[in-house]
């Protein structure tokens, strides 16, 4: 082995985290959830602690407190915020992943939205929450197969937001390895995604270009301008948050729906929830709520 290699294993060997203080690790949690919602337990330790020494080495930071500070008290503290974020985030996901959702907004909701609205019309849907955009990708694939059978004045959107930057750069070039895809049907596989080598497929331009993805933070949804939305997935999104900030985040979301329009949210995700607005149907397999049509609204 040369000089240079030896030195290079040199630099990049494994050393173990040092320990986090009960203190530290308290600071970093409020952090967490102060920023994001997402509630981080003590049996996580070992994660946070595992992330930050990567992120920590990578900059030569050797102080968990320094990094904390750099983050919240320097002015490139915003831009690192971002890189740290991304990597405590999970963004593990694959296409068709909930089938009993997709086929509750395909058997049932999409025919009513088509029955009971004028056209045109424009189906607009909002996924939160969307990772790498396995979800969202699969919303459009099953609304332009919806739309396909009408020969005009039915279209749609999709709407996808993620606080991570980084996974929605990643969702906006739609490259995938085959093994996220397992579940989408072979009709809709050979009609948009393309094989770009033995483990990889590429999102078809025309879905890609269907779907918009926006960096939002849905603890700070108040001053977002999405619009009016027929349908909003929500799911395995809460699952991280204490149980009034579940509330909060499921209050403010009903404010972007439109008159009839559908919230769903994954099974036990909105335990004790109810909204004036709001009339809930839970199955064992499905969990939505449909905003109430007033007699002004549906005049």
């Amino acid at each position: 082995m040369s000089t240079q290699e030896q030195s290079q294993s040199a630099a990049w060997r494994y050393i173990a985290p040092a320990d986090m203080e009960a203190g530290q690790f308290e600071q970093w949690v409020d952090l967490l959830e102060e920023r994001t919602g997402i509630t981080l337990p003590v049996a996580r330790k070992t994660f946070l602690i595992t992330n930050l020494a990567i992120r920590m080495r990578e900059l030569r930071i050797e102080d968990y407190q320094h990094y904390y500070e750099l983050i919240v008290r320097e002015p490139l503290g915003q831009i690192e915020w971002e890189v740290l974020v991304d990597r405590l985030t999970v963004h593990e996901t694959r296409f068709y992943r909930d089938e009993h959702s997709l086929s509750y907004i395909r058997n049932k909701l999409l025919p009513s939205f088509i029955q009971h609205n004028p056209r045109p019309y424009t189906i607009q849907v909002w996924s939160v929450g969307c990772a790498t955009g396995e979800e969202p990708y699969s919303l459009a694939m099953m609304l332009d197969q919806f739309v396909a059978q009408y020969d005009q004045g039915v279209y749609y959107g999709v709407t996808a937001s993620d606080v991570s930057r980084a996974a929605l750069q990643s969702a906006r070039r739609g490259l995938y390895h085959k093994r996220r895809i397992k579940n989408v049907p072979e009709k809709m596989r050979r009609t948009y995604l393309q094989d770009v080598d033995c483990d990889h497929v590429q999102v078809q331009p025309s879905l890609t270009q269907r779907v918009c993805f926006l960096p939002i933070n849905i603890l700070q949804l108040d001053s977002q301008k999405v619009g009016q939305m027929d349908i909003i997935v929500c799911q395995n999104v809460l699952i991280y948050f204490k149980p009034e900030r579940r509330r909060s985040v499921l209050n403010a979301l009903v404010a972007f729906l439109k008159p009839g329009g559908v919230l769903m949210v994954g099974p036990g995700e909105a335990v004790g929830w109810t909204h004036p607005q709001m009339t809930a149907s839970v199955t064992s397999s499905v969990c939505a709520y449909k905003r109430t049509v007033t007699q002004a609204q549906g005049s």
